[in-house]
């Protein structure tokens, strides 16, 4: 992490930097007013400007700890953002905050940026791929307990970190690390978000101050690898090896999303979505049953056949494939308030079944794949199967136009579609920027918000 430098990392780097930055931006813009990042905010008492770095969605600022916290919150609180396969989590929502703050506190260029993302990004891979997928079936959110590395390396490497003093932060955070999937499907699984990016940004600060830690904290009888997995369910000896041949950021890269729920539900959404475009969408009342067939690893934490909540519902396999089926799309909205509640969805609920599908419906380790059956009636059904949902890897990437239009969709809900464009245009030309605060100034609204943002007709006026 340390000895890594620009020129070491390749185009390709760079650009799945830009798209993760521009695509978690647009998704911590869209998620700043929900209720979890609020409720963090009047709980810290920032209520006004206080420090350098930006509480995103608003005109307020604050230290780059508190604000790294609810940018955090903010940019996963919709489940709209960006993963890794091998660290078995969501990654850029919890690096870009805390590399916002640090480089608004500290100053960093976009370059900066760029290769410090990239560096964390190798990071939380390297260390997933060693611990998972043990690491998460235990109940594990790697988000946060693995994310916070990725943090840490990200930060250490924008702050120009010593290798000793990386090593501190890193180690460090292994005390640091925190986040059990029971809270998937409330606010809290978002607040693991913003406290990893908090708890990471705050390793790398103390450990460029002298503060101590042990080096072989992830190695010990009593380090992470054997209190977090334990013996004989971790292989650290690759960690290192080939590191970054290829970078984990380029291949298989990030997972993107253009549905707003959970990414164990996307293929079964995918599936759905293209009966759809054949044949629907469908009635509530001609359809007697729908199974959809995902993995076994998946439908632990989403088989809710009755979500209970807006923030449930992204968790429910049913939930997102009912609204698919109904109305040929999965949108914000449906997220929001009391859209849970739908009628035509609510009908619909008790004739979808989940189960894993078996070992020979998809080859390989890639366990995102699902089946679809709608039953109709008339005793006629159609079905279909997505192996990878699009946007799972760089290999089957979601077109840039329709990465743009996400981020325009999210970022109308607080900037005026003409600062949302130059934010845009900006984040595509990162590595160029002299300043992270160049981007900042454009994400402050043109008038301040008070209260929800969703009047968007009275903002972008």
């Amino acid at each position: 992490v340390a000895a890594l430098r620009y020129e070491d990392i390749p185009a390709d780097a760079v650009y799945w930097g830009k798209v993760a930055l521009a695509d978690t931006v647009g998704v911590t813009l869209a998620g700043a007013h929900e209720d979890a990042p609020r409720i963090v905010d009047e709980v810290l008492g920032i209520s006004a400007s206080v420090g350098p770095c930006l509480i995103i969605g608003s005109n307020r600022r604050a230290g780059c700890l508190d604000a790294a916290l609810i940018n955090g919150v903010a940019a996963h609180v919709l489940d709209f953002d960006n993963t890794a396969f091998h660290m078995g989590g969501h990654v850029s929502a919890v690096m870009v905050p805390a590399l916002i703050a640090a480089s608004e506190a500290f100053g960093a260029t976009g370059r900066d940026f760029l290769l410090a993302h990239a560096a964390g990004f190798e990071m939380g891979a390297r260390i997933g791929n060693a611990v998972n997928f043990h690491h998460s079936e235990k109940g594990w959110h790697p988000t946060s307990t693995l994310g916070v590395f990725a943090v840490a390396a990200a930060c250490a490497r924008l702050l120009k970190l010593s290798a000793a003093e990386t090593e501190t932060a890193l180690a460090l955070s292994t005390s640091l690390a925190a986040g059990i999937k029971a809270n998937f499907g409330t606010m809290t699984k978002s607040l693991h978000a913003g406290q990893c990016a908090r708890s990471g940004l705050m390793a790398v600060l103390l450990a460029r101050k002298g503060f101590t830690a042990n080096a072989d904290a992830f190695e010990h009888k009593q380090g992470f690898f054997n209190l977090f997995n334990g013996a004989g369910n971790f292989d650290a000896t690759g960690i290192v090896e080939n590191w970054g041949r290829p970078f984990e950021i380029v291949e298989p890269g990030a997972g993107y999303k253009i549905y707003p729920c959970c990414y164990s539900t996307h293929s079964a959404v995918e599936a759905t979505l293209n009966l759809v475009r054949r044949h629907g969408p469908f009635d509530a009342n001609s359809v007697t049953r729908i199974d959809s067939w995902t993995s076994a690893r998946g439908l632990a934490h989403t088989d809710r056949p009755q979500p209970n909540s807006a923030l449930n519902a992204k968790f429910s396999v049913q939930y997102c494939v009912a609204r698919a089926a109904l109305y040929g799309e999965v949108r914000l909205d449906h997220f929001e308030g009391d859209a849970w509640r739908d009628a035509a969805v609510q009908a619909l609920l008790p004739r979808i079944h989940a189960a894993p599908y078996g070992p020979d419906l998809f080859s390989g380790d890639f366990p995102f794949g699902a089946e679809v059956k709608i039953t109709f009636a008339n005793g006629t059904n159609v079905a279909a199967k997505v192996d990878r949902p699009l946007g799972r890897t760089s290999g089957n990437p979601i077109a840039p136009q329709q990465m743009q239009e996400k981020f325009m969709d999210c970022a109308r809900r607080v900037l005026t579609p003409d600062a949302a464009a130059a934010a845009y245009q900006l984040m595509d030309a990162f590595e160029v920027v002299g300043s992270v605060k160049n981007l900042t100034m454009l994400l402050e609204p043109a008038v301040p918000v008070a209260g929800n943002p969703r009047v968007k007709e009275a903002n972008a006026a």
